[in-house]
């Protein structure tokens, strides 16, 4: 669909105005016609968006169209299944997520996309406490999670423990974990192009240079892309699921039409509910503290969102938007090879500080990759950590 903003006239519009005000958030409020996107609509627009974990510009593009498209369904509303060629998503299967996940049935990250992990979470909620196991979550289903309400488990999120016992098995060194770099946009979406100096080729040079340092770690480094290609926001989370990664890291620069905007950002999945990736949010802080104390970049903080890779990628993972290249100051580091280095630096030290989990830790901005190395090393005659891999 076309991007709808202040303005626009027509059909799609009277669309998004019901479904605004099928969440209460226009009420009586726009006195003009049911097509128009006035400035009531487009508040109400910026007000869904910050609710959801989306970008906050008061324009509906496909992602905030798909979440209000989603928005419109509670649990109960249809029935849902596994559907290969086109899964089911929605607030609904959210909804199914979270209370299988809280009853202690694993289905993975409640992306709100009905997957195969969530299938078989349901298959096994069915075998327990149905009469019949078949992946399909329709009226006796919902009669035994009603049932069940109260029977949850306590102590936190099933879901959020198995996250932090997975890093806590993974051990302290960095050998063998595998990890997923995704470099923004490629092939012949160049991303925010400023000067002739395109996204594309600055993160995938950054990209180039993370994969070198981590793979002299003895980790395994994977890109979502090549230089020539431009895969899906899904088609990356995919190959990241796919692969059985431990990390994703994006890398992206932003751009606005203010030349004085500028500063560094790091993002991690959550939304308006209290879901959160609590390793992902741990890993963003880390690689945030890490390069604003590097590059003496403006703070512009860690942020939660539901965004495609945010939200369809299985393991923790994080997107960094280092500089505005619409900025000045911004672009001329971007520019720098030097800088660019010391960016992948610190993000591979944050990655370091993930797993090392406070311990034999050092000041932010002081642990170096010479220190990493040698620390590697160090443990090379060591018991290997424990993989999920081994």
């Amino acid at each position: 669909m076309q991007p709808l903003r202040r303005g626009d006239t027509g059909p799609a519009v009277v669309e998004i105005h019901r479904m605004l005000s099928q969440f209460g958030l226009l009420g009586d409020a726009t006195d003009g016609p049911a097509d128009h996107f006035d400035q009531v609509v487009e508040h109400a627009v910026r007000a869904f968006q910050q609710q959801r974990g989306l970008i906050t510009d008061g324009i509906v593009g496909p992602a905030t169209y798909r979440a209000l498209r989603e928005a419109g369904w509670t649990l109960g509303d249809r029935m849902l299944a596994l559907l290969i060629s086109t899964p089911m998503s929605g607030d609904d299967v959210v909804a199914l997520q979270e209370q299988l996940l809280e009853l202690g049935y694993d289905t993975g990250r409640p992306s709100g996309v009905f997957d195969e992990q969530t299938e078989r979470g349901l298959r096994a909620f069915q075998r327990d406490y149905c009469d019949i196991s078949d992946g399909v979550c329709g009226p006796s289903t919902l009669r035994a999670l009603r049932q069940l309400g109260a029977r949850r488990v306590k102590g936190g999120r099933p879901h959020l423990l198995r996250e932090q016992e997975l890093l806590r098995q993974a051990g302290p060194r960095l050998r063998g974990k595998r990890i997923v770099i995704d470099a923004a946009h490629g092939g012949p979406n160049r991303g925010v192009t400023v000067a002739g100096v395109t996204e594309a080729d600055l993160m995938w040079d950054l990209a180039r240079r993370l994969e070198g340092r981590m793979a002299a770690t003895g980790m395994e480094a994977l890109l979502t892309r090549r230089e020539d290609t431009c895969p899906t926001e899904a088609e990356r989370a995919a190959f990241a699921n796919a692969a059985g990664a431990d990390l994703v890291l994006s890398l992206h620069v932003d751009a606005n039409r203010s030349m004085h905007a500028q500063g560094l950002a790091t993002f991690h999945f959550g939304n308006g509910s209290g879901i959160t990736s609590t390793v992902g949010e741990a890993l963003a802080g880390f690689i945030h503290r890490e390069l604003t104390s590097r590059t003496a970049m403006l703070d512009l903080g860690t942020q939660a969102r539901t965004w495609e890779l945010l939200r369809l990628t299985r393991m923790p993972t994080v997107r960094v938007e280092i500089g505005y290249l619409t900025n000045l100051g911004d672009r001329r580091r971007l520019l720098d090879p030097a800088f660019r280095d010391v960016v992948a630096e610190g993000v591979l030290v944050g990655v370091k500080r993930l797993y090392l989990q406070g311990q034999d830790d050092q000041p932010t901005g002081t642990f170096t990759f010479s220190d990493v190395l040698a620390r590697e090393l160090a443990r090379e005659d060591t018991a290997p950590a424990i993989s999920r891999r081994s």
